[in-house]
């Protein structure tokens, strides 16, 4: 039995023939896929991201940092020519691609499994197909007369353990008047109410959204760590609340055609939300049924939306239990995500299952992981698990979206390259070899002009290496 020195001596000469192996093959990839790749000077930042919709009537109330923009779903459809059909997104977060294909014409539906993306989507849909004048009349009021102020009763705000603190005396009292209030209304006032308490609650709290985690505030009296995080400007509920209410009802009544939102909109197309997880719905869904599919997965990039959007799942009444099962729902994205048994799921995905078994790229690439934890040198040892996990369930989401795509269909998927432990990995072309073998061809991986530094902690460990973002483009063979 070799001891435990003759093993770290010969780990440094195990590590660089697999970084090297590493190197040789994400370079043999980079030559099978090297004419597909198109730098594309109109995808800027602000187009695959939620900026660009910042400025966009009805898209700009909720920030979903983790959406991409309306435009780059307009500009997609046009740039392919697609013209008409059924639009699938089966991570479709706050339903920007649903609503945008709608507005289009398009029907559209979407899988979603967080309760917030799920309310931003119905509250919505209730706005385009049952709100009457008479319920905008009544947002005016409560802008006009401050409602929430005369509630006779208060509703007590549903936290979590980890959320408890998280506003001030005072916005929290006026947060259980508003809860109040709203139940008085009937259901169509009451949604968009409760839509417009969900868009303002971080900004009247001590907590900034900060990709794996919420960052409190020092004012909060959390722990801090060695330096105190100020997060800037937190706004009074009065003032937050009514410019929210303010900028909803102006998109709902534009000055020069305030009839437009109640006139029957022939053009649109319909929508529909399925509730849950892609793994588990995406399978349920008939053959060759849709004619485009765009959309955006989780990144591979250790965020954990069930803790970014803890206050609004809390106000959204999800339970402790119920936030640890989205949790582990999630395609797998955190650390903390288990192994899911894919076969239990669909034992049809042996397929997928083998793309990502034969893929020598990524297999070397969770080898080189795996050393890094048995050397006890990742920050994180579930970093394994969770890119393992997330590329074996991609593979078979594209293998679903293959199978329900029509034939010669594109797919377009917004994602990032990531890095970890030293190691750029190359998920554009290791999803897109994945497309090869599960019924895709790759037509075109479009990059953006500038690539995006990796995470601060990697650059101060091992140095900047630029990551390429990209839109895959696959078309269904």
């Amino acid at each position: 039995m070799a001891s435990l020195s003759s093993i770290s001596d010969i780990a440094p000469e195990v590590q660089n023939s697999i970084l090297k192996e590493i190197i040789n093959l994400d370079q043999q990839l980079q030559h099978h896929f090297q004419p597909k790749f198109l730098v594309q000077p109109a995808l800027t930042r602000l187009l695959v991201s939620f900026q660009a919709n910042k400025t966009r009537p009805i898209y700009r109330w909720y920030k979903y940092k983790e959406a991409f923009s309306a435009a780059l779903v307009e500009l997609l459809l046009q740039k392919y020519g697609i013209k008409q059909g059924k639009l699938l997104d089966p991570f479709a977060g706050s339903g920007t691609a649903l609503f945008a294909a709608s507005d289009l014409g398009f029907d559209a539906d979407g899988v979603e499994l967080l309760p917030i993306g799920q309310q931003i989507i119905e509250t919505k849909q209730i706005l385009d197909i049952e709100f009457e004048p008479d319920d905008l009349k009544r947002l005016k009021t409560w802008i006009s007369l401050q409602k929430w102020k005369q509630a006779k009763q208060e509703v007590c705000l549903p936290e979590f353990r980890i959320t408890k603190g998280a506003y001030s005396t005072e916005n929290k009292g006026a947060i259980e008047q508003y809860l109040g209030s709203l139940c008085q209304e009937n259901e169509r006032v009451r949604e968009v109410l409760l839509l417009a308490l969900l868009c303002v609650l971080e900004s009247i709290s001590y907590t900034r959204k900060d990709g794996q985690y919420l960052r409190w505030d020092y004012r909060s009296g959390r722990g801090q760590g060695k330096k105190p995080f100020n997060k800037g400007e937190i706004l009074d509920f009065d003032a937050a609340i009514t410019r929210k209410l303010e900028e909803i009802v102006d998109d709902l009544e534009p000055p020069t055609h305030q009839v437009e939102l109640f006139s029957v909109k022939r053009s649109q197309g319909k929508i529909q939300l399925y509730k849950g997880s892609c793994l588990k719905l995406l399978p349920s869904l008939p053959n060759a049924i849709y004619d485009v599919v765009i959309t955006s997965p989780p990144y591979c990039n250790r965020y954990d939306y069930t803790r970014t959007y803890a206050l609004e799942l809390a106000l959204l009444n999800v339970s402790e239990k119920g936030l640890i099962d989205l949790r582990q729902e999630m395609l797998s994205c955190t650390v903390e995500n288990r192994s899911k048994d894919l076969l239990s799921i669909n034992p049809n995905w042996e397929l997928a299952l083998k793309a990502a078994n034969s893929q020598p790229l990524l297999q070397a690439i969770l080898n080189y992981l795996d050393h890094q934890k048995l050397q006890g040198v990742l920050n994180n040892n579930g970093i394994p698990r969770m890119v393992r996990g997330y590329f074996y369930e991609m593979a078979c989401v594209i293998q679903e979206c293959s199978r329900v795509l029509k034939p010669g269909a594109l797919l377009f998927m917004v994602n990032d390259n990531v890095r970890y432990s030293g190691i750029s990995i190359s998920v554009d072309m290791i999803l897109s070899d994945f497309a090869e073998k599960l019924g895709f061809a790759v037509e075109h991986i479009l990059v953006l002009p500038g690539d995006k530094g990796n995470s601060s902690q990697q650059m101060g460990n091992h140095g900047r290496d630029p990551l390429r973002k990209c839109v895959y483009v696959w078309r269904k063979q």
